[in-house]
């Protein structure tokens, strides 16, 4: 029986004991020591009842903080596990949430089964709104954390016990979209001096209500700086990125249901969000040209092509897989707006 097994047992005993049951027999092996690795973060989960959505946000000065403290899972929670971590608090704790406990419940079970919950930080947010959040007092200073309606910020090394408070503030200031509000609490805990040592990396996971075989579709937002000297900054301008796709694939999806003109609405947004992507503009003015606005999509056509004549030859290839009017008289007063070549003397 490996370490993750005889943790598992132990879980599942120390949940009976919670709910005040006698604790299962084959509970009583412990599980191997496994090294304490120290990553000192600053972390928020939270749920946004009006969308539904839940999410993680962390950053740290430690490489690819996202990939062992955040974890979520759509329409079941959250988690954060950081300080001298164990990532199992993330995939147990997400189990055990799935299986129909709450927050509070699957933390409680998971810190009896660790032999140092002392040194643990870790966070919970389940789909009802629930919270749950232990700070170990071996955590090292300055440690702490603030719970609000539906979120929990949590820190440990940080320069000032001023961090969690104030990235409490800023959470239930923001406006936006849940990863705006997420980020706008990681923003304000760098700002009171953040992580004692400095950044490095940086994550915001994001998942929507829904419960799902594919929970792959159910992510709004997966977003990992792996190692940056800005790594807030570099996140900000990724989650702007990610949005103006989001955009592009409802856009996407709509035009597959022949609804024309919201599938443009959703381009424009993208090409609004973000219009040094020549990608938010070739597909709008595709769209628009193959559904009469050929007009309109001229000047877009234009633009793109006088920033590189590729996207030129990527349109004379669509008509050929169904994916534009097989039309030569449009492909050719489309690809008229390609940028002249002056002859030299």
């Amino acid at each position: 029986m490996n370490q993750r097994e005889k943790w598992c047992l132990l879980v599942i005993g120390s949940i009976l004991m919670v709910l005040g049951q006698r604790p299962l027999a084959a509970a009583a092996p412990q599980p191997e020591e496994a090294p304490l690795r120290p990553v000192a973060t600053y972390s928020i989960v939270a749920c946004d009842p009006a969308s539904g959505q839940m999410g993680v946000a962390v950053q740290s000065h430690w490489f690819s903080v996202g990939s062992i403290v955040a974890w979520a899972e759509a329409g079941i929670g959250a988690v954060a596990t950081q300080s001298f971590v164990e990532p199992g608090y993330g995939p147990l704790g997400i189990q055990l949430m799935r299986a129909g406990k709450t927050a509070p419940q699957a933390l409680a079970a998971l810190l009896l089964a660790d032999k140092h919950p002392q040194v643990r930080q870790v966070a919970m947010v389940d789909g009802q709104g629930n919270t749950a959040v232990h700070t170990g007092d071996q955590c090292i200073p300055a440690a702490g954390h603030r719970q609000g309606m539906n979120y929990s910020c949590q820190a440990n090394m940080m320069e000032k016990e001023t961090v969690w408070r104030a990235m409490a503030a800023a959470f239930e200031a923001a406006s936006g979209e849940l990863a705006d509000r997420l980020l706008a609490a990681l923003l304000a805990a760098e700002k009171e001096g953040g992580d004692i040592r400095g950044r490095q990396s940086a994550a915001i996971v994001v998942v929507n209500d829904k419960v799902s075989g594919t929970p792959w579709k159910n992510r709004v937002y997966d977003l990992r700086v792996e190692d940056h000297p800005q790594p807030l900054l570099e996140l900000q301008r990724l989650l702007t990125i990610a949005k103006a796709y989001n955009h592009m694939n409802r856009g996407d999806d709509l035009l597959t249901e022949s609804q024309i003109a919201a599938a443009l609405e959703e381009y424009s947004l993208a090409m609004a969000i973000y219009p040094g992507n020549p990608e938010m503009i070739f597909w709008p003015a595709v769209t628009m040209a193959a559904s009469g606005k050929v007009d309109e999509s001229l000047p877009l056509f234009r633009k793109v092509f006088s920033q590189d004549i590729r996207w030129a030859e990527l349109l004379r290839r669509l008509p050929g897989v169904g994916q534009f009017p097989d039309d030569p008289e449009l492909l050719k007063r489309i690809l008229s707006q390609l940028p002249r070549v002056r002859s030299g003397r």
